[in-house]
């Protein structure tokens, strides 16, 4: 029996649209199996699109999938015998409690469909809200299916129920084990139709959690994962088959599209001993990063409506790194680069923009600030008494340019991309209405550190392949040395560097890092060997950026925590 993957970019919301993709996509595995029996698994809630969020509450799209889903079935009568799809829905409860829906999978065949999975354990932490809109189903699932002189026997899991390995993942959902529910019941293999945004080391983990699935049941394990950005989750497909021996049957790509074709046979023999799982050919970290990335931009302004996109442009390493994404999300010719000297611009700086929008073929435009600075200095002098000094005089620099964006964005369509990090937006150093504005903050979730890390790989030869894929250059500098080595500096006041304002990076970083994605507490840093007064002042500086951050264009989320839809804290707090 022939088992497709089909690793689908849905549109959230579009039932009809995704429904013509997903019967694409089972017609392109039907012609791959040549005549053979073939049964499609998309992707968790592939007919919606993940996540689709308060669109479950709209009656009318409820009413809409039931035609969608026969849509379907009638166009697989055409179809050679033994197609079948199994779609990601969200079913009716019958009930008027709520949540009144069950996060659940349908067997689309010729002319008739039915539900035969519903989900078991509902994610409500992170980025996840399911138990708002879904109940939990309280039985396993096993799909029969006959095919010639052979009886399979298909276990069904959807996203989460494959979670259940405490000591993998660190913690899990409380409430049944839907992997040990399935042991008694004899199946020929686990099929998981997923939606798991991307995260650092995330893909390896799904290979160990689906290894140990399948060694607990002795059978192989299918892997759907849907792919592409929506909002600010980035889906990274990198669906895979793995064997009871950690042995991967096969994999599809990371971050696009792509319909992969599998042999469901006899039981795989033992093997002597448990091998160590297979994670061997997955990309690198950086790689997959930056990939993911890319993805985010591309999908983001694609399914947004927008075609071209603009950034400022400053000579640093941030906005150059936003600028390589976004030549390798939209093409070089979609991006225009805007450059705002003001007389605190250092040449080298302008040299650097320039020299980095030619190696990736970006439009420029330069707009010095000058003479706005002094018209607002004279304006608000009569009011203040003075003109502005100090950070309101920084800041009102940084507005200038964010009022130029946008003006430049808004007259000639363009989706305005942020190019902040995220160790800036964890302290507040940087400016509402200013450098936050945006529709999209590219690298929001990535620490300095970090953006110096991807911008070294983007430069190294390992990086080449993956350049030229994705229609960069595929060798020499990208980013630049001059870029890479220079010391971080807003540019706001003569000779200003980020470390007058911060601890260098290399102590800030890891120190966010607990505060933000563990948690911890200034105490537990200083017991751990942090500077007591260091640790009480950056805990502070990202308590009180809290109200910059709600007000901040969404990030494209890529760690554990990002600031975000998983990030729900108080501003108004102690």
């Amino acid at each position: 029996m022939q088992i497709a993957l089909a690793q689908l970019n849905p549109l959230v919301g579009d039932l009809a649209g995704n429904g013509e993709a997903i019967l694409a996509a089972t017609q392109q595995a039907g012609q791959q199996a040549a005549g053979e029996s073939v049964l499609v698994v998309t992707p968790e809630l592939s007919l919606w699109g993940y996540p689709p969020r308060d669109l479950l509450l709209r009656p009318s799209l409820l009413e809409l999938q039931p035609t969608v889903l026969d849509r379907l079935a009638a166009g697989l009568v055409d179809q050679p015998p033994g197609l079948r799809v199994l779609v990601g829905v969200a079913e009716p409860s019958g009930s008027t409690a709520l949540p009144c829906l069950y996060n659940a999978a349908a067997l689309i065949e010729a002319g008739c469909w039915r539900i035969v999975c519903r989900k078991r354990l509902l994610p409500s932490y992170d980025v996840f809200d399911e138990r708002r809109y879904f109940k939990p189903a309280d039985q396993a699932a096993v799909l029969e299916l006959r095919e010639g002189e052979r009886h399979w026997r298909l276990g069904l899991t959807i996203c989460e129920d494959l979670w259940v390995e405490e000591e993998l993942q660190g913690q899990r959902l409380a409430g049944s084990d839907p992997i040990a529910e399935l042991l008694p019941l004899g199946i020929d293999a686990l099929l998981n139709l997923s939606a798991s945004p991307f995260g650092h080391t995330k893909l390896a983990l799904r290979h160990h959690l689906a290894h140990r699935a399948a060694e607990r049941l002795g059978c192989p394990v299918v892997y759907v994962n849907q792919v592409g950005g929506n909002d600010d989750l980035v889906f990274d497909g990198a669906s895979f088959v793995k064997q009871p021996s950690g042995a991967t049957a096969l994999h599809l790509a990371c971050s696009r599209p792509q319909v992969g074709l599998w042999a469901l046979s006899a039981p795989e023999p033992a093997a002597p001993a448990p091998a160590a799982v297979e994670t061997r050919e997955l990309p690198s970290d950086p790689e997959q990063m930056f990939r993911a990335l890319v993805l985010g931009v591309s999908d983001y302004a694609q399914k947004c409506g927008f075609k071209a996109a603009l950034l400022g442009l400053s000579g640093g390493i941030d906005s150059a790194l936003v600028a390589v994404i976004a030549a390798a999300a939209l093409g070089g010719e979609q991006v225009q680069a805007l450059l705002m000297p003001s007389p605190y611009s250092s040449s080298g700086s302008i040299d650097d923009a320039v020299a980095l929008a030619q190696r990736l073929g970006l439009r420029t435009a330069t707009l010095p600030i000058e003479a706005l600075m002094q018209a607002f200095d004279q304006t608000l002098a009569p009011g203040l008494g003075a003109i502005p000094s100090g950070l309101a005089a920084e800041n009102l620099q940084s507005r200038i340019r964010g009022t130029l964006l946008m003006a430049m964005a808004n007259q000639q369509g363009q989706l305005l991309l942020s190019t902040g990090n995220k160790s800036e937006l964890a302290v507040g150093y940087c400016t509402l209405y200013g450098d936050m504005n945006g529709g999209l903050a590219v690298i929001g979730d990535l620490y300095k550190s970090t953006v110096f890390e991807l911008c070294a790989w983007l430069d190294s030869d390992a990086a080449g392949p993956t350049r030229q894929d994705l229609g960069l250059r595929p060798s020499g500098e990208l980013v630049g040395d001059a870029i890479r080595h220079k010391a971080p500096s807003a540019e706001l006041r003569p000779e200003q560097k980020d470390s007058d304002s911060l601890p260098d990076y290399a102590v800030l970083d890891p120190m966010l890092k607990a505060l933000i994605e563990d948690l911890r507490s200034p105490e537990e840093l200083v017991a751990a060997g942090a500077d007591a007064a260091l640790a009480a002042r950056v805990m502070g500086l990202l308590r009180r950026a809290e109200f910059k951050r709600r007000q901040a264009p969404p990030v494209l989320k890529v760690s554990r925590r990002s600031f975000g839809t998983g990030w729900r804290m108080p501003i108004a707090a102690r």
